[in-house]
């Protein structure tokens, strides 16, 4: 379907030229030519200037209405010049009498649209914000790239993607995204949008400087640390930031993050952050949540399914859940970056937490299912408690997921075994058992896991309140 949608856009290049509706300009206006704009609208008034676009009236603009894909074919047919004939087209949903069906069988022709899998055009459909940029991308010839993230839009170096064609305009100055980091692709784009879009493709007085927003600052573990040009340790590097340095991440690509630390702007490997820890000073009831791997390391994998996935899900609903019975959590991960075990724990240490719970997804054979907890007793004095931080929660876990009881269990694993913290492991399922799989893989069952976890947590600071 993205390549549909890809060729698709392709067929919008004309309207992106030629915005008109029905009818034409009688004139050409100086001032406001209608009564639903301002003159802040610049954009709108430079195209209406220029006799590339019409109102919906003679009065109204209609910003907030949308653009179906028979009038952009239309617009494009008439921009070039297309046969325009009422005629029969490839389509099953065009009907002949369509006032567009010449120019959209006239665009087919000329190989610049095509229908859907089923052989449908959809002439009623909107263009969307990712279309947009495609089309953009293509009918000005934006080929510069550059290091643009949007929140919304995973990193695709393919020439086709949607993010190398929503970065070609971002890098060229169409666009800011929504300006909270998003792009929102799927979004209709309304007539307002589209007339702003375009004026800064026709009029590099309307472009605009693309601005990366901030989506986490994490500290430098490391005693040094290079920011590089590029996402690999092969770029060579601006300069080193040092060990407690704040870093402000605007996107990630792989196991690097894009930033700025003073005033250095560049990629460092994700291996030598970590989130900001912020000691809480007498708090009883403070955790400390691991979701397991993260970033280039994805864990356990399985039934089409990513463990790294998984635990994060998994974490962030206990966090949730923890937090409406007066819990505290500090969360070691938040997003979906790569923190080496070592740090983990020393970011259970600094954070002030007096437990410790790390989330992960099991693998074995693939008979092999059911839920089970590990705890150490590597430091004797937090063993006990350990201990029962362990059985506390696994003795909700397997019935939540309705799942084979493996039970408590003693394990050496780093996060547990050097954590001076009362902690405990939490392997939710077997990923590469096809019934522990779909459970995994349902929002319903990662709901009872997480309610599970974050009542065994509960459990244990009643328990701890009364020994």
């Amino acid at each position: 379907m993205q390549k549909i949608l890809v060729k698709a856009g392709l067929f919008f290049v004309a309207l992106v030229l030629v915005i008109t509706s029905l009818g034409s300009n009688s004139s050409s206006a100086s001032g406001v030519p209608f009564k639903d704009i301002k003159t802040t609208d610049e954009e709108i008034i430079y195209l209406w200037n220029k006799g590339l676009i019409n109102g919906t009236s003679k009065t109204t603009f209609s910003p907030d209405a949308s653009v179906t894909r028979e009038q952009a074919a239309a617009m494009i047919g008439r921009a070039l010049k297309l046969n325009g004939t009422l005629r029969k087209t490839s389509f099953n949903d065009v009907d002949p009498k369509n006032y567009a069906s010449g120019y959209i069988q006239s665009a087919v022709d000329k190989g610049i649209v095509e229908g859907d899998s089923e052989g449908n055009f959809r002439p009623k459909d909107t263009i969307t914000r990712g279309e947009m940029a495609f089309l953009l991308s293509r009918a000005f010839n934006f080929t510069q790239t550059g290091n643009v993230f949007f929140t919304d839009i995973k990193i695709n170096t393919s020439s086709t993607s949607l993010y190398a064609a929503a970065n070609k305009i971002a890098t060229a100055g169409i666009t800011n995204g929504t300006g909270d980091g998003s792009y929102e692709p799927n979004s209709e784009l309304n007539r307002g949008q589209f007339a702003a879009f375009v004026a800064r493709a026709l009029n590099t007085d309307f472009r605009v400087i693309f601005k990366n927003v901030t989506i986490a600052e994490l500290t430098v573990t490391a005693d040094n640390l290079n920011v590089r040009k590029g996402p690999d340790a092969s770029y060579s590097s601006y300069g080193k930031i040092y060990r407690g340095a704040k870093f402000q991440v605007y996107g990630y690509n792989g196991s690097w993050a894009y930033g700025k630390s003073g005033t250095l702007t560049g990629y460092v490997s994700t291996a030598y952050l970590a989130k900001s820890v912020t000691p809480v000073a007498n708090t009883n009831k403070y955790v400390v949540l691991d979701a397991g791997h993260g970033g280039t390391d994805p864990g356990a994998v399985g039934h089409g399914l990513k463990e790294k996935d998984i635990n994060l899900d998994v974490a962030k609903r206990v966090e949730s859940l923890l937090k409406t019975k007066g819990i505290s959590v500090y969360m070691t991960r938040s997003t979906d970056i790569f923190i080496p075990l070592a740090s983990r724990v020393d970011l259970a240490k600094k954070s002030g937490g007096n437990a410790f719970v790390s989330i992960h997804t099991n693998a074995a054979t693939p008979s092999a299912s059911g839920s089970e907890t590990f705890y150490s007793a590597a430091l004797d004095q937090r063993a006990l408690e350990s201990k029962q931080l362990a059985t506390f929660i696994q003795n909700r876990l397997y019935k939540a997921m309705n799942n084979n009881n493996r039970g408590v269990k003693e394990a050496g694993y780093l996060v547990i075994g050097s954590n001076p913290l009362p902690a405990a492991l939490v392997e939710l399922g077997f990923i590469t058992n096809s019934t522990d799989a779909s459970k995994l893989a349902s929002a319903t069952y990662k709901q009872r896991a997480s309610e599970a976890i974050a009542s065994g947590i509960d459990d244990y600071y009643k328990w701890k309140a009364n020994n």
